[in-house]
């Protein structure tokens, strides 16, 4: 099986950083078949453990598991049927391009009384950082956020609250920012969105 989704990656890793792992293949590529109790006795683990692990490579299509039924109850044996396992990450595929390309045309400006502060930078016309208060009371945290250039020449420009609602395409243009810059400044909004410091009218 092969896999570029991070998900089944996170699986896969998570069973091959075991301890035991390079013993359990080699026993599965050396021996025609073998069931879980086989496997246990012959590993010194628990029988359990190694249920789970050849479990775990049945899901994920490197082995494959048949019935037996002896004289006692039927019980499974496991086969090992891929001779390779390779993890390739299409890092491509969490550039969010097309989200933000809609994106561009959120018309936005910072919120009115939001718990929020724009610090700028001492010598440039950028914001530096974000610092946002949650919760309330004794409760109340702080959470600072340290931008990019990019991110902090964006936001430098931002419509004050008292102001109008300007498209992300135009500040961007203000701040003289490329569409290449875009995926990062539409993460910084949408934080600021679900933090509730950006307000985004609604069409």
């Amino acid at each position: 099986m092969r896999t570029d989704k991070i998900k089944d990656i996170s699986k896969v890793c998570h069973y091959l950083a075991k301890d035991y792992a390079e013993d359990f293949l080699r026993i599965l590529v050396n021996y025609t078949d073998i069931s879980a109790s086989e496997a246990a006795s012959r590993l010194d683990m628990h029988i359990q453990t190694a249920q789970e692990f050849l479990e775990a490579l049945t899901v994920m299509g490197y082995v494959e598991k048949t019935t037996v039924i002896d004289k006692k109850r039927p019980y499974f044996r496991y086969r090992l049927i891929r001779d390779k396992i390779v993890v390739e990450i299409d890092l491509l595929s969490l550039k969010e391009e097309k989200n933000s390309a809609e994106g561009s045309n959120y018309r936005i400006r910072e919120k009115m009384y939001a718990d929020v502060k724009f610090t700028t930078a001492r010598y440039d016309d950028y914001i530096a950082n974000v610092v946002i208060w949650t919760g309330m009371g004794r409760n109340k945290k702080e959470r600072r956020i340290s931008l990019t250039v990019p991110q902090g020449k964006f936001l430098y420009h931002l419509p004050f609250p008292t102001a109008k609602h300007e498209t992300i395409a135009s500040i961007m243009k203000k701040a003289a920012l490329n569409n290449e810059h875009l995926p990062e400044i539409m993460d910084i909004v949408n934080l600021l969105i679900e933090y509730e410091s950006i307000e985004k009218m609604e069409p």
